[in-house]
């Protein structure tokens, strides 16, 4: 496994809630087909049960820098620890009733799935590359290098309708332990 680097999130600057992810609530996911690092095309809109979907920036690879500021853009670091925290906690996400977890971030399909092998990812990675899903859902983004970004927001899902945001996630590290005593509480 990759080892993940231990941040210090209080050196961070912590993202606000602005209210961008207010109208998710109860809406339904649109049916579009987002290429996955596993497997073909996956539409998150159109499965059943309980669904995860932990919406990010941007995972770094090692061959490339991040954009400049970075650090300093709220809420941008974190994204590969919060993806190994979800596959730490993949088995007990599912045992809590999860039936699938989604990464989708709008980096291309080639960069995801690198992430995914080199991270070891235990679901698939997706890739809105088009920004067709971000778009239809009106999730908020940032600008980083000329390029848009989505802010980090994590959808609960069941039968295709959002029934839990979490919105801001900070710590990224602590957004899957979050869903799983979320998802827990569900079943009590």
């Amino acid at each position: 496994m990759d080892p993940v680097q231990t941040v210090d999130w209080s050196m961070l600057p912590a993202p606000h809630d602005d209210g961008a992810c207010d109208h998710l609530t109860q809406l339904r996911l649109p049916s579009i087909q987002l290429p996955a690092t596993v497997g073909g095309p996956i539409d998150p809109g159109q499965l059943d049960g309980t669904v995860v979907i932990y919406v990010y920036p941007m995972t770094g690879r090692p061959d490339r820098s991040l954009p400049s500021g970075w650090n300093d853009i709220p809420g941008a670091r974190g994204c590969t620890p919060q993806s190994c925290a979800f596959r730490d906690h993949y088995q007990e996400l599912r045992s809590a009733g999860a039936t699938h977890v989604f990464g989708p971030s709008n980096q291309s399909p080639e960069d995801q799935r690198e992430a995914a092998d080199r991270l070891h990812m235990p679901f698939p990675l997706l890739s809105d590359a088009d920004g067709q899903f971000a778009g239809q859902l009106r999730l908020p983004s940032f600008e980083a290098d000329g390029q848009r970004r989505l802010k980090r927001v994590t959808l609960i899902t069941r039968d295709g309708a959002i029934v839990k945001i979490f919105y801001p996630v900070f710590p990224p590290d602590r957004n899957a332990e979050d869903v799983l005593n979320w998802l827990k509480q569900q079943e009590a």
